[in-house]
């Protein structure tokens, strides 16, 4: 079944919250089929996160990551999950803020970028490394690059690491840093996976499909570099800044190479590469490829 605006299939349970009369908005589309509606408003707005059986993404992995990270930090709370034979879903309670990247702070980005620096230390002080269940640790993320090698595609990397054939990028991964120090990353720290409140601080973050220990710079890394992508260059130094960390070029070097040629564990890595549907439902579906929905289960 076609979703209403005619091209994009409908999940069954946004057919189910439509039937009751509940409002629906397509917020967030991604390139393997996935789709992001907010349902209802006010004290019971949600929102539904489905993905098609085709995508191969497991969405029991955040949940079982949301259901434990619930217990130290602000995350989404899983309301319910399902799944039928087109594919599966997780509804989640709304959280207070918007997306790092909603227009006000692509307009003003100093208050968004500050908010993701400090959310992100506040987020790796608040979950315990001794509790935690979930590895992201650079040995299995380099193991599963070498074993998915012969799929490497240079041509989908980032385009400071195209330079490399893919003997080259293997090799400048086979050493890797020192960890600085470990804690329970979030996994996806792109900027738009941080919710900011209407003064500019850090109110939770979204999409923790992949949270687990690692080093630090692991998240960090990432989390800089997309300030790049989002905002445009030189904010990398206020992130660190809000963080409270000097920058280490060399993890940073190492753990953007690691993120560019490692397999998503949620599914393929085109489902990073989303299309973010506009707030106003008037105005077109806008692309952003390096970014996930804020308030949003991930």
């Amino acid at each position: 079944m076609l979703s209403r605006d005619g091209e994009l299939p409908e999940a069954s349970p946004v057919r189910a919250a439509r039937a009751a009369g509940k409002p629906v908005r397509l917020v967030w589309v991604n390139e393997v089929g996935g789709q992001t509606f907010e349902v209802g408003h006010g004290a019971g707005r949600h929102f539904l996160k489905w993905t098609p059986v085709s995508s191969g993404i497991d969405l029991d992995r955040e949940v079982a990551r949301l259901r434990w990270a619930a217990r130290f930090t602000a995350v989404p709370t899983v309301l319910d999950q399902g799944r039928d034979l087109a594919g599966s879903w997780i509804v989640t309670a709304a959280l207070p803020g918007q997306s790092a990247v909603a227009d006000r702070w692509l307009a003003d980005p100093a208050p968004a970028v500050r908010a993701i620096g400090a959310g992100l230390r506040a987020l790796h002080s608040a979950l315990p490394v001794s509790d935690c269940p979930f590895s992201w640790s650079v040995q299995d993320r380099i193991a599963e690059v070498r074993r998915l090698a012969g799929q490497l595609d240079p041509a989908r990397w980032h385009p400071e690491h195209r330079r490399l054939s893919v003997d080259a990028a293997l090799a400048a991964l086979r050493e890797p840093p020192e960890i600085d120090r470990l804690v329970v990353c979030h996994g996806d720290s792109c900027a738009p996976n941080t919710l900011v409140s209407v003064e500019g601080s850090c109110t939770g973050h979204v999409d923790l499909g992949s949270l687990g220990v690692a080093d630090r710079w692991a998240d960090l890394a990432i989390a800089t570099w997309s300030t790049e992508w989002n905002y445009g260059p030189g904010w990398s130094q206020e992130l660190l800044a809000a963080y409270g960390i000097e920058a280490d070029p060399v993890r940073m070097r190492f753990y953007r190479l690691l993120w560019d040629l490692a397999p998503d564990p949620r599914g393929p890595r085109s489902a990073r590469a989303l299309i973010r549907a506009a707030p106003d439902p008037q105005r077109s579906v806008q692309r952003d490829r390096q970014a996930e929905l804020g308030s949003d289960p991930g």
